[in-house]
């Protein structure tokens, strides 16, 4: 059940990225880079996603001085794929146009991105490299999600900036309000997750239990 939790988690947090991206307001530093990069090289948006991965992962690793985190790109993996997917699909069900559309669909995936990684994050299996670096932060800076992912949201809007990646007033309001949302849904999930995992993980044996008092 945890890794149902686990790829439904990814998948709602790619829906949301991808409704940020199709709201064309700007997106979070990370996923401005991203886009930018496929804009300006080549590739898909997903495709990037797992190149800047293996980058990452190659950091937390120096960061955390251990061995690399392999599984990661299996998540990075899963994340491109979904981005990749959604942004394929939704066009054809989601084209805002006047303002306040796209501004209904950069706030609805800015909510969403903060329910999909805070589900995801939660099964403890193989994080995203980037949401990774922000657990190593507010492990070693001993402060809370919404720091560290702030502080990296300003990393990547700073390198965004230098190489002229598009930025929109979404990227500044995602800066902002990106690590609060998360760290609001974070005890969240974590009650409800653990409620569900809890109640999954034990019916089997009362099932037997009841089977044996028979």
């Amino acid at each position: 059940m945890k890794y149902v939790f686990y790829v439904l988690g990814i998948l709602i947090l790619t829906l949301g990225i991808s409704f940020t991206i199709q709201s064309d307001l700007g997106t979070s530093p990370f996923d401005a880079l991203l886009v930018g990069l496929s804009i300006n090289v080549g590739l898909t948006v997903g495709s990037w996603e797992i190149i800047i991965a293996l980058i990452l992962i190659c950091c937390n690793s120096f960061l955390k001085r251990q061995r690399p985190e392999v599984l990661g790109l299996l998540t990075a993996f899963i994340a491109g794929t979904g981005i990749d997917m959604w942004l394929f699909l939704l066009p054809n069900l989601v084209t805002p146009e006047l303002w306040y559309g796209k501004v209904v669909c950069f706030g609805i995936g800015l909510v969403v991105i903060g329910l999909g990684t805070a589900t995801y994050l939660h099964t403890n299996f193989a994080p995203i490299p980037v949401d990774r670096l922000a657990l190593i932060i507010q492990e070693l800076t001993r402060t809370n999600i919404f720091f560290s992912r702030t502080f990296i949201y300003l990393v990547f809007l700073i390198m965004a900036m230098i190489l002229n990646v598009p930025i929109g007033v979404g990227t500044l309001l995602t800066v902002c309000l990106g690590g609060l949302i998360l760290n609001y849904f974070t005890p969240v999930t974590e009650k409800v997750l653990d409620r569900v995992l809890i109640h999954s993980s034990t019916s089997p044996n009362h099932d037997k239990n009841k089977k044996h008092s028979i």
